[in-house]
């Protein structure tokens, strides 16, 4: 008889929903058998178990981060020249454009299915929509906050000036999506795979200029990561009311239902996502706006090596901030 996974929709293992070989749910499989000799079905995010699973290693990592863009950053002052490592950048950006690409179809394989079949309501607040197969897909999106650590530490080498909402959002992502998982919040698989998608764009579009491609687009790649946060926070902010309407001592108007994630992990969303908005849209009426009057949207090139080397004047505009 089938081991019975008590996280699948089903009530069973499966969680293939694709042809094999389009099938990331497949590939993953192979590469758990590979890497661990058992199926992925096997996996479970156990908390003080599980690799970067406590509060202590999160908090440790984003000390790390920190000391590695402070520190860093006086370390190079005293490096003659910038160190570029222009092969290492060309092999992140594109690292992290396919495998973003694979965790969004992920995401997919398994969502849609459970939108078709129970409606969209059920897969952003339903119980039984965090599923198992869901789990190790969250956990590798979360374990590629860290890999995008590697963006800060080549920025730091290249001696090219951080914004302040460069590392803040790239270390509390990482604490977000951390948070996502320990409080199961149902939500979350719409906003990693709008996040993901941005991150395909995005990443693709470092990729280009890395190699010296002169790319046009890079203030739709600012827009995009607006739009994003915009619909993130309309997901978020009706799944909490939902939540707090349903179990409200005083009748509040609702859906009748609750959705499923721990508050501590939805108001940290909420609150993490509405300054990233604010953030966002400053950096676009800083960089578009103010320091390039008379600029159509678009077709600008970027010369990605050369960019932030030393203070730009006004009229310069700075590449699109890395969202997560």
């Amino acid at each position: 008889m089938a081991d019975v996974n008590p996280f699948s929709l089903s009530g069973t293992a499966h969680s293939q929903h694709w042809p094999s070989l389009v099938s990331p749910d497949w590939w993953l499989n192979k590469g758990f058998m590979a890497a661990t000799g058992q199926p992925k079905s096997a996996w479970r995010w156990n908390p003080g178990t599980t690799m970067l699973s406590t509060q202590r290693g999160v908090l440790t990592g984003v000390v790390m981060y920190l000391l590695m863009v402070f520190g860093g950053q006086v370390v190079m002052k005293g490096v003659a020249k910038p160190i570029r490592l222009k092969r290492i950048t060309q092999l992140h950006n594109l690292a992290l454009t396919l495998i973003s690409g694979f965790l969004l179809l992920a995401f997919m394989e398994q969502c849609l299915p459970a939108w078709r079949d129970r409606g969209f309501f059920f897969t952003i607040c339903g119980a039984e929509s965090w599923t198992q197969p869901m789990e190790v897909i969250y956990y590798l999106n979360y374990l590629t906050k860290w890999l995008e650590f590697v963006d800060t530490a080549l920025l730091v080498l290249k001696k090219k000036k951080l914004e302040f909402l460069h590392y803040y959002h790239h270390s509390l992502t990482m604490v977000l999506c951390f948070e996502e998982l320990l409080g199961r919040v149902s939500v979350a698989w719409i906003i990693c795979s709008i996040n993901l998608l941005v991150h395909v764009i995005m990443y693709y579009y470092y990729f280009l200029a890395s190699c010296g491609k002169r790319v046009w687009w890079k203030e739709i790649v600012t827009t995009l990561q607006i739009v994003q946060f915009v619909v993130d926070l309309g997901l978020c902010y009706f799944c909490l009311y939902t939540h707090i309407s349903y179990h409200a001592v005083v009748p509040l108007p609702s859906v009748g239902a609750d959705c499923r994630g721990t508050r501590l992990a939805a108001y940290y969303g909420c609150v993490l996502l509405s300054s990233y908005l604010l953030l966002f849209v400053q950096f676009f009426i800083k960089t578009y706006i103010k320091g390039e009057k008379g600029n159509h949207l678009g077709f600008r090139p970027m010369n990605y090596d050369g960019m932030k080397a030393a203070p730009q004047p006004a009229a310069q505009p700075a590449e699109p901030a890395k969202a997560d």
